[in-house]
């Protein structure tokens, strides 16, 4: 996989610089959307899909306009995305960038990715950052593995649903893992409407590639 892509920030001519930015939109385009892609993954007969995030680290620049970048998680600068992908592991959605310092559930909230699995009939299996994101006790959507709190430490048999919940969620690591081989994303910037793009863009060359 030839993963040297230029991302319209380096020295190329006006001309070259646009005609790829205009390719990259062009694929960032055919980025499946969530609820079409929910629904698809429904008709096909999936049950649950596989939900996790990851921080796409950035240039560290200086000024109060970068701070919401840093995460305190990952003690670096970057672009948090969620990501979901299928049983087997292949990527088959990417949610728009938000600052680093944002929650995995608070940026899950605002894709309302919970609404729109109960519409399509879907559940979710997500890790313990998603704690709490499905506020349904009685019908959940969502599951994670539990926490233990202090005075309150887990039982036998909660440890062993963790470790069965880690090793569904295996498959995820094998999606991003794909997709971070791209070299540009070692470049990008903090524009996080940008940023989208380009994710986006390389989701669908990933899995052309992956499917090919």
């Amino acid at each position: 996989m030839d993963t040297s892509l230029c991302n319209g920030s380096c020295t190329c001519p006006a001309s070259a610089g646009c005609w790829l930015l205009e390719v990259i939109g062009l694929l960032a385009a055919r980025a499946p959307r969530l609820e079409r892609m929910l629904k698809k993954n429904a008709r096909k007969g999936g049950v649950v899909v596989l939900l996790d995030g990851t921080l796409i680290r950035t240039r560290r620049r200086t000024g109060d306009a970068n701070r919401p970048n840093y995460s305190r998680k990952h003690k670096a600068h970057g672009l948090l995305f969620l990501a979901l992908t299928d049983g087997k592991g292949n990527l088959v959605w990417i949610s728009t960038a938000r600052p680093g310092r944002s929650s995995e559930v608070t940026t899950a909230r605002h894709n309302k990715i919970t609404v729109k699995l109960r519409a399509a009939g879907l559940g979710a299996v997500a890790d313990l950052g998603f704690t709490g994101l499905d506020d349904d006790l009685d019908d959940p959507v969502i599951t994670t593995g539990r926490k233990a709190t202090r005075g309150h430490p887990l039982t036998d048999a909660q440890k062993e649903a963790n470790k069965l919940i880690s090793r569904e969620r295996a498959a995820n690591e094998h999606g991003f893992a794909d997709l971070m081989n791209w070299r540009i994303l070692t470049k990008v910037r903090v524009n996080a409407r940008h940023a989208t793009t380009l994710l986006r863009a390389l989701l669908v060359l990933t899995n052309a590639e992956v499917q090919r």
